[in-house]
């Protein structure tokens, strides 16, 4: 018994994998500041939610939409809310899941201590899974930031973010949407 649990710690252990950074899991929708969520985010309040669909399919859906031609697609887009202009800024982020797997890098400490051999596998000390986050950042002519808490159309614009996100979520032929606007 003595022999038994030192063995069952050093298998636990071994065998566990050490989380260095772990994506967020955001349910719905999530607001806050952009810098706090990825660094290269503007300090503006953002929108942001998982983007579950390929890469630039988000481009594409406001692309279609908008009927922006290729034109300023992620940067100052245009949109109503109640008779009021307002435009939104969106960004495509990945934030991976990092972690290291002590298995692969005790193996290659032994290997390197019994035969002086480099690393068989250096690639798999560590590994990253990435997910996929669209942040969306609105303002007007008159407010810089739409989504602050202090702002005046914050709630109109939110409820509007809302309806994107179910729309682009819910929509697989960008094309349909052209037709419901």
């Amino acid at each position: 018994m003595k022999r038994i649990l030192p063995a069952f710690f050093i298998i636990v252990f071994l065998s566990s994998c050490i989380p260095l950074r772990i994506a967020p899991n955001i349910k719905d929708y999530k607001l806050t500041q952009g810098k706090r969520f990825k660094k290269g985010l503007p300090k503006k309040n953002v929108f942001v939610f998982e983007d579950p669909k390929d890469a630039n399919e988000f481009y594409d859906y406001i692309n279609t939409k908008f009927q922006l031609d290729n034109y300023y697609v992620d940067v100052q887009v245009p949109f109503l809310v109640q008779g009021k202009s307002f435009y939104f800024s969106f960004y495509e982020v990945e934030i991976p899941t990092k972690t290291i797997n002590l298995i692969p890098l005790a193996l290659d400490v032994a290997l390197n201590k019994a035969t002086d051999m480099d690393p068989v596998f250096d690639e798999a000390h560590t590994s990253r899974i990435g997910s996929w986050y669209i942040a969306i950042e609105v303002f007007s002519d008159t407010e810089k930031d739409c989504l602050a808490e202090n702002s005046i159309s914050r709630e109109e614009v939110l409820s509007y973010l809302r309806e994107l996100k179910n729309e682009y979520l819910a929509t697989d032929n960008y094309n349909e949407v052209v037709f419901k606007n």
